[in-house]
């Protein structure tokens, strides 16, 4: 069964998201009001609302790093993942994981980048060359 998810959370500021979620990102803008804004997240729908954004701890281990829990993100086909994260690095996006390649020749190997929404949400995108592999062990 195929499915979208919906995901909704706190962001301090919707104009500063809206900048970027669509400026960054390159997420498009779906309804809104004066206090939440919907956004098509790479084929899922985010819902962000005024409020104080969820509480996050550096728990979650990647290889040497220690990344924030809890986190949302999206697995990208390796050529998106690529664009997207030249993106974020000429928007000069402070990262908490730089892009990197994970398991390189394993199973799993994958593309990594952790950086955070201008209101400190935690945000991870994963590139893999072939999707079909996502769940290899």
């Amino acid at each position: 069964m195929k499915a979208l998810f919906h995901l909704a959370y706190h962001v301090r500021d919707l104009d500063e998201a809206r900048q970027f979620y669509t400026g960054v990102l390159g997420c498009a803008e779906g309804r809104s009001t004066a206090t939440w804004v919907d956004f098509d997240f790479f084929g899922h729908q985010i819902s962000l609302h005024l409020g104080q954004p969820f509480a996050t701890t550096n728990t979650g281990r990647v290889g040497e790093h220690m990344v924030p829990m809890p986190h949302l993100g999206v697995i990208l086909a390796m050529p998106d993942w690529q664009v997207l994260a030249d993106r974020v690095l000429a928007q000069q996006i402070e990262f908490v994981m730089a892009p990197a390649i994970r398991f390189a020749g394993q199973p799993g190997e994958q593309a990594t980048m952790f950086f955070r929404d201008p209101s400190g949400n935690p945000i991870e995108i994963k590139g893999f060359n072939h999707l079909d592999s996502v769940y290899d062990k």
